[in-house]
């Protein structure tokens, strides 16, 4: 195997594979960095390009997490809007258990008609309840069934401190907690999905035809550069939370703080903690998902080589003034033999410290290649031994 497109990287000293956890600092008995103190009962700062746990206090302690739990809600929507299931067209009906919801709401009545486009924006800009059960009801057929989609979706993301009673976060009489580090792990994978940030992203938006403005929720989309989506939550019992995202000259960080104690607490840790990462990391963006990469021969193909694309973005946050230990390279094949199959593995990227592997993404086939006839492969020869 021939190494094809060496790169010298510049990444830090300790970079983590997704999961892992930075130690950056001597840590207090409460389990966060000092020099970095939040009045937040668990709270988190993630990587996420790579998922990286750069900060953390109490990352795993189960707490209530209120609305933010319409984080889980709307990833279930984008990928069902994904899969087909449903549609932004869909007219969705308004059932007497969706109107009975309290707290936040836009006021929904039995029997109303409303496009689920505007539902889902009701429930990441205006914290709906009764749009968030009825999103619930229309995909999954009642609440209970939507909740067990929940958990099961939890479950697959691998998350272990995290439980559902609901879809909007209101106080349940069974249990529904979540931590920072699972939310902070749903909220990497709503972003994933472009109408997640779109909405989630919306500052302001007439209903109604305008007869009922929303407002976002998340106040960070005013007041702290980069922060482009996220949720709040608030109950007596889980205080003020927010789970949240921004961006800074590549580098998006990930945000969780639950159970801050007074009234914007949540923005004001929010905002500290992002302080924290963006004053001590900074972004290396190698490639983004499906980026050409290189391109290699086919062997015995209707087409003499293939494009090489990535499957996944190359980026990571590093340490700031820490980036020549890293080599990355993509590791190829001279060839490969037809058929090759769009989106087939036919390498890896691969990116040491000191030589030992700290990261490795597929690299896979940008688009089909048929197996040449034989007359085909008889006329590349006979092209071949003509052109010498």
């Amino acid at each position: 195997m021939n190494y094809i497109l060496v790169l010298l990287l510049g990444l830090s000293m300790c970079f983590f594979p997704v999961g892992a956890t930075m130690a950056l600092a001597a840590e207090d008995s409460s389990g966060a960095v000092a020099g970095l103190e939040t009045t937040a009962e668990s709270a988190m700062l993630m990587d996420a390009a790579t998922g990286a746990v750069l900060w953390a206090k109490e990352p795993d302690k189960e707490l209530p997490m209120a609305s933010v739990t319409k984080i889980m809600t709307q990833l279930l929507a984008n990928e069902a809007l994904e899969k087909g299931e449903i549609s932004l067209q869909d007219r969705v009906t308004v059932t007497e258990n969706a109107w009975k919801m309290g707290g936040s709401q836009i006021y929904l009545e039995p029997g109303e008609e409303m496009s689920m486009k505007e539902m889902l924006i009701a429930v990441a800009v205006g914290s709906a309840n009764d749009a968030s059960v009825a999103v619930a009801e229309h995909i999954a057929g009642s609440e209970e069934a939507f909740v067990e989609l929940m958990n099961r979706r939890a479950k697959e993301l691998g998350l272990k401190h995290t439980r559902f009673a609901n879809c909007n976060g209101l106080p349940a009489e069974t249990p529904h907690y979540t931590s920072a580090y699972d939310m902070a792990v749903i909220l990497r994978e709503a972003l994933k999905h472009p109408i997640f940030k779109e909405y989630s992203s919306m500052y302001r938006y007439d209903l109604r035809g305008g007869d009922f403005v929303l407002w976002n929720t998340n106040k960070l989309l005013k007041w702290y550069r980069g922060v482009d989506a996220g949720k709040t939550g608030w109950t007596n019992e889980a205080k003020y939370c927010l789970a949240s995202t921004a961006e800074r000259d590549g580098l998006r960080l990930i945000t969780v703080v639950l159970g801050t104690p007074e009234v914007r607490s949540h923005f004001r840790e929010s905002i500290k903690i992002y302080n924290y990462g963006f004053a001590r990391y900074e972004a290396v963006n190698l490639a983004r998902q499906g980026d050409k990469i290189n391109t290699i021969k086919v062997s015995k193909g209707a087409l003499d080589q293939v494009n090489v694309i990535s499957s996944a973005d190359i980026a990571m946050a590093v340490p700031k003034g820490k980036k020549d230990k890293y080599i990355g390279r993509a590791a190829l094949p001279e060839e490969v033999v037809a058929p090759v199959k769009k989106g087939q593995k036919v390498g890896e990227f691969v990116v040491t410290l000191e030589n030992k592997e700290v990261m490795k993404v597929p690299l896979l086939a940008q688009n089909d290649v048929e197996r040449a006839s034989v007359l085909q492969q008889m006329y590349k020869v006979l092209d071949q031994a003509l052109t010498k």
